[in-house]
């Protein structure tokens, strides 16, 4: 067996390309190199069916991640949902009618819980429509009640009263339901770990502690924005009892998870047991029957690597550290030999306006360290200050974000060559190149993705560039790494080397 050229494969979350323009925080960034990898870089599609969304649909982390492994574009949940709402299949589905008869029977409540927003990234609010028609359609309608989370990041900030507008309009249309609660995603969707956060989410939905107001209008109306939305509570709204019913309608499991398990583990330990279902599978502790299966995304990249023999570094933040584990290797937790996982936290809350370098020093470094290692032929690492500053809407610290990055890349391509290796940069989804959207008749501050095509830009261990590529996605990412490698493609993958 040949020895591969070592490599790297660095993921800068949110490097969206545009024109300049007032709101672009990476042209407006001192960026000299990121500017230069841009200019001989091919623009890959990231977003809409390029990647298995549906079209027009901003990308996201997951999917990138996911595509970018897989070698292939990969229908993602939010198709696979809607697909099954359009033929009938997921209004028929007899799990979903049998828990709302079987809830009825009880005289229980039906409890649809999930973010409330059209941003099709993590839920579409429309999803309740079908949700509610179904309970409307029983011969005997249980009682519904809506726990509605809040967005603010993958849709504008303080755009939270309209779509819970949408959620009566909902409501209004189908004859029943009503809404419970209302909680910011801050609380609800943490994925770094924040018990705290997360209890202060399972107390509301489980047992109705938090403020009461009287209308939608008056429980977003703080001053922290949509993504803290405090805990509150509607009157009518009861605690979740015994013998009541559950739908998680969140179509993406990362962030909705710790949640799920932590309001199943608190209804179990308080003696209630309830049904549930997802709308799409969950890696929850707890088991959730979905009602839509996700796609198989096996065959990419960690799985020639594995075949190959060929070991990787993993190193990421803890807000994308499963992106380079387990989504990059296709939704699979199972422990590879031969990769190694490096996860940097942060020993407090991180304050990303105030702290817009992140842990950029120490990445930088584990991934330096990582390269001084013959037995690491490929390093891959997910560089993510652009996407999760960008997603505060602060336009200053984004760009302070972009100059950090642009300096971290500069260190590694320097340190690439002195070391013989390549580097293959590309971004999962845009977001830092367009800070503003329009929303009635101005521009509002914006923080979430874009359709916009990602920079890919090649590096060979000599400083080469080879000539930019006329097309690209980013299935053609895992195709490429393994021509680098001198690893051949899998079997499964569409995509294209672009060497």
């Amino acid at each position: 067996m040949t020895t591969p050229q070592p490599g790297l494969l660095l993921i800068l979350d949110g490097w969206g390309h545009a024109p300049p323009a007032p709101d672009n925080a990476i042209s407006l960034a001192h960026t000299p190199t990121l500017d230069a990898l841009t200019e001989h870089a091919t623009l890959a599609e990231a977003s809409g069916d390029a990647v298995g969304l549906l079209p027009g649909t901003v990308g996201n982390s997951e999917i990138g991640h996911l595509v970018i492994g897989a070698g292939r574009p990969l229908p993602y949940d939010s198709l696979l949902v809607q697909h099954a709402i359009d033929d009938g299949s997921l209004a028929r589905d007899p799990r979903l009618t049998q828990l709302i008869s079987d809830v009825a029977a009880r005289d229980g409540t039906l409890h649809l819980i999930g973010l409330c927003s059209d941003g099709q990234i993590h839920a579409h609010v429309d999803h309740l429509r079908i949700l509610l028609a179904a309970a409307a359609s029983a011969s005997t309608p249980p009682r519904v009640a809506i726990h509605a989370i809040t967005d603010g990041r993958d849709v504008a900030d303080r755009t939270a009263a309209g779509y819970l507008d949408r959620v009566l309009a909902h409501t209004g249309e189908a004859g029943i339901g009503t809404l419970a609660t209302v909680i910011g995603r801050g609380y609800a969707l943490d994925k770094a770990g924040r018990s705290d956060l997360t209890d202060q989410a399972v107390a509301l939905v489980a047992d109705l502690q938090g403020r009461r107001t009287e209308t939608p209008e008056a429980a977003v109306s703080g001053d922290n924005g949509d993504e803290w939305t405090a805990p509150t509570r509607f009157p009518g709204a009861a605690p979740i009892a015994d013998g009541d019913g559950l739908i998680w309608f969140n179509f993406r499991s990362d962030r909705i998870q710790q949640f799920a398990d932590g309001l199943h583990d608190h209804l179990a330990a308080t003696g209630r047991a309830v049904s549930a279902l997802s709308l799409a599978r969950y890696d929850t502790r707890t088991p959730i029957t979905p009602l839509v299966e996700r796609a198989d995304a096996s065959g990419g990249l960690g799985d020639q690597l594995r075949a190959a023999g060929i070991r990787s570094a993993r190193i990421a933040e803890a807000e994308k550290f499963e992106h380079v584990t387990y989504y990059l290797n296709g939704r699979d937790r199972a422990a590879r030999s031969i990769e190694e996982h490096l996860r940097i936290t942060d020993a407090t809350p991180p304050d990303y306006v105030a702290r817009p370098d992140m842990n950029i020093d120490r990445l930088t470094g584990a991934i330096l360290a990582a390269t001084t290692r013959a037995d690491l032929p490929l390093v891959v690492a997910n560089l993510p200050n652009m996407d999760v500053v960008g997603h505060t809407g602060d336009l200053e610290a984004t760009v302070a974000a972009c100059e950090y990055t642009d300096r971290a890349m500069a260190t590694l391509l320097k340190a690439a060559q002195e070391r013989g290796r390549w580097i293959l940069a590309v971004g999962d989804h845009g977001n830092a190149e367009t800070m503003t959207i329009t929303s009635g008749a101005a521009r509002r501050p914006y923080g979430g993705h874009t359709t916009n095509p990602v920079p890919l830009a090649i590096r060979t261990s000599d400083g080469g560039t080879p000539p930019a590529a006329p097309h690209a996605t980013l299935a053609d990412v895992a195709p490429t790494v393994l021509r680098l490698l001198d690893v051949p493609p899998g079997l499964t993958m569409t995509g294209k080397p672009l060497l």
